[in-house]
């Protein structure tokens, strides 16, 4: 199925702005089943979506949909997640990941790493996501922005509200590249200032659960206390006023069948998300970037996966 349906014929890689990537990997999730089920139902329940958001027409730039095999382990399911990510990069286009759990999101910024020198993540989820190891794997689902940031990629968490004393102990260590703000402070706060450290280009990685449960209770580990919908529109609109997103992950969603008010949610932010990039003018960002070294890049990223 293609993202969007039959009113959006699917553009040919080379054309699209967007590649949406269903990555359905399911290897390390500790309470809630279902999220490799989460891209089928996005895709699916994208079909319902009108083409006009509140950010313009998305699909107006093209969308090309493609999948990933993520049986097998971790370090396999990885490995193809960054393949297919990396293809979409070569191409100077824009990678819309569709988890699966959050663990997809290191393939995407390994990925990413060999063609973009200096990027942030912004990263909305209702837990930390920094441990090192969960249940004996350091690749699980609880650790991947500890692997992120281990590659030396400047992180910035909004809405969390769930984390371990070893995570409050790693953000306490890590200042000069890490900063958060908890679901509970952004009651208060109107206008959102990103750290200083994050660059113009940014990655977003959104778990599903950053929505408190009313809006999002189709995920593994829901929290109480997490976003409205208008309350993390506004917060994306403004993170975009200023930064240039360079791909964007939508992860956790487990769905849960009946609910299709869930999975129709996930795609519609979606949809927006990739509105958002469009209009905050990635598209023109990539095509000055894209000379001689990232030429250089993407033609060695290919010689050495022939």
């Amino acid at each position: 199925m293609n993202f969007h349906g039959d009113d959006v014929r699917p553009s040919p890689p080379e054309k699209a702005l967007f590649h949406v990537i269903a990555a359905p990997m399911e290897q390390s999730v500790s309470y809630g089943v279902g999220a490799a089920r989460g891209p089928a139902a996005i895709i699916s329940a994208s079909r319902q979506l009108e083409l006009l958001t509140d950010y313009g027409v998305p699909a107006d730039h093209g969308i090309y949909t493609a999948a990933v095999d993520c049986q097998g382990d971790t370090a396999a399911a990885l490995a193809r997640i960054e393949e297919a990510v990396a293809y979409t990069c070569g191409l100077g286009k824009i990678p819309a990941l569709l988890g699966g759990e959050h663990t997809v999101t290191l393939g995407a910024i390994r990925a990413l790493k060999k063609f973009h020198s200096h990027f942030g993540v912004i990263h909305f989820d209702a837990h930390a996501d920094l441990r090192d190891r969960y249940e004996g794997s350091p690749s699980s689902h609880a650790c991947v922005m500890r692997r992120v940031h281990e590659l030396g990629v400047p992180l910035f968490q909004i809405a969390t509200r769930a984390y371990s004393l070893e995570e409050q102990k790693y953000r306490q260590e890590n200042t000069t590249s890490l900063a958060f703000v908890d679901a509970r402070d952004l009651s208060g706060q109107a206008n959102l200032v990103l750290p200083a450290f994050i660059p113009e280009e940014i990655y977003i990685s959104f778990d599903v659960d950053a929505f408190d449960t009313a809006v999002m209770p189709a995920t593994g580990t829901p929290v109480p206390g997490g976003l409205s919908w208008w309350r993390a529109m506004d917060l994306l609109e403004q993170i975009m006023a200023n930064r240039h997103c360079i791909g964007l992950d939508v992860v956790e969603l487990a769905p849960i069948a009946g609910l299709h008010f869930a999975d129709f949610t996930a795609a519609q932010l979606v949809y927006n998300l990739m509105a958002l990039t469009a209009q905050s003018g990635t598209a023109d960002q990539l095509t000055l970037s894209r000379g001689s070294d990232w030429h250089n890049r993407a033609a060695t990223f290919d010689d050495l996966n022939q």
